[in-house]
């Protein structure tokens, strides 16, 4: 924890949380009692879009403001004593963001997003005379689209019938064609949660390497990269209660060593001249330009604030949600459940002949938030037989005074396409 901020431990609406031991401390603000109050955008609303994107909380908030307006100044460049300190700040997030998934600072980029973590990967990891990738059924479109940009074919790994990925029929599938097998660790419409372990075994059994969409999983899984054995781990900012234009993109050591750079321009040289330029090691490699600066302090601000309140709590708080959003959402007539009874975080349904687009547009009117359509993973739609889903996806934050409301909501929905 940061020195000039002490914390003390406390207990926030049966979620174990830091609270400052500083008056007007950034973690909880004066008078703040529960997770829930410490997001000013949340409020009575009822927000079920977190797997689309985060809410903030007041410490993020905070950070991102003071980055700009007390702290700010330029990283990797001036002498001066505030850039060297908003460069050691810069540094000290790229290391809790490693830490976070049990990865090392040097293994670890700065990107826009998980979308550019995969971009970088597919364009710049060299193919190595293997032409082909393994994705699954349920990918989202950003890990489907960068490969066929890139010039890969796709084989596809189906899906169990409870809506996990088949890591048998994958296992089958692998073949010494496949560079890379890329997998969603959390299924963002499903929230089904993959067996990340095994998968890397059935990937490095042909040589292959793994890559793991890590936006759903990393704001309520532990993740470690050691320990599953992957070679990619990409995750957003913004779904972990962070600002948006941020991201991460881990990879081995020897791997990303084998990469050229992804952009050229300031911070990623080492010597230019006309005739040629040489480059620096990772990841400076693969961040040209000047850096989201606040983006990044703004996350370091998320992930302590998380590790505050711990994944594993937050996980069994989405989790119990997660149950008895399924069980009362069951009990409605002519509602239809998606994805396994153990999903992480998110429900997926659809009320009978009622577009998800009508159902989210009422919700809405009811005070609920929650997203509509195909969610980025039209391929699954497909699979599923439906052109659509309602999703709701709970957060730290989230209580059961929001499923109470998405089932008065539901139930206002069937009220009107009754008539």
């Amino acid at each position: 924890m940061n020195a000039r901020n002490p914390v003390t431990p406390g207990l926030i609406r049966g979620l174990p949380v830091f609270v400052s031991a500083e008056k007007g401390g950034s973690w909880v603000k004066p008078g703040m009692t529960n997770v829930r109050a410490q997001f000013p955008g949340v409020g009575e609303w009822h927000y079920l879009d977190s797997a689309a994107t985060a809410q903030k909380p007041q410490a993020v908030i905070d950070a991102i403001t003071n980055a700009y307006a007390r702290d700010y100044a330029t990283v990797h460049r001036g002498v001066y004593q505030r850039s060297s300190d908003m460069t050691a700040a810069y540094e000290a997030a790229r290391a809790a963001a490693a830490r976070l998934i049990g990865g090392k600072p040097d293994e670890l980029i700065f990107t826009r997003g998980a979308t550019e973590a995969i971009n970088l990967v597919a364009y710049q990891l060299p193919k190595e005379g293997r032409d082909r990738v393994l994705l699954s059924a349920l990918e989202h479109h950003s890990n489907i689209v960068p490969w066929q940009l890139a010039g890969y074919a796709i084989d596809v790994v189906p899906l169990t019938a409870d809506g996990h990925i088949d890591l048998d029929a994958a296992e089958a599938m692998v073949s010494d064609r496949h560079r890379v097998v890329a997998l969603a660790h959390v299924s963002n419409v499903l929230g089904s949660v993959l067996d990340a372990k095994r998968a890397a075994d059935i990937a490095h059994s042909t040589g292959a390497l793994l890559l793991l969409d890590g936006c759903q999983a990393a704001p309520r899984l532990r993740v470690d990269v050691a320990a599953i054995g992957c070679d990619f781990y990409a995750f957003s900012g913004h779904k972990l209660y962070g600002p948006t234009g941020i991201g991460c993109l881990w990879g081995r050591s020897e791997v990303l060593g084998q990469m050229p750079p992804w952009q050229g321009g300031g911070s990623m040289i080492d010597r230019v001249t006309f005739q040629g330029s040489t480059y620096l090691d990772p990841p400076a490699r693969f961040e040209a330009g000047t850096p989201h600066i606040a983006g990044a302090i703004g996350l370091h601000a998320a992930i302590e604030w998380v590790e505050g309140l711990s994944l594993g709590a937050i996980h069994a708080h989405e989790t119990a949600l997660v149950a008895e959003c399924r069980e009362a959402l069951s009990a409605i007539p002519g509602v239809t459940l998606y994805g396994p009874a153990d999903s992480a975080g998110i429900v997926s349904f659809n009320v009978d002949g009622v577009h998800p687009h009508d159902t989210a547009t009422i919700l809405d009117d009811a005070g609920v938030a929650v997203r509509a359509g195909h969610h980025c993973a039209q391929p699954l739609m497909d699979v599923l037989g439906v052109a659509a889903t309602a999703r709701a996806s709970f957060a730290a934050h989230s209580d059961s005074s929001d499923i109470a409301a998405l089932v008065r909501g539901i139930d206002q929905v069937k009220r009107i396409f009754s008539k």
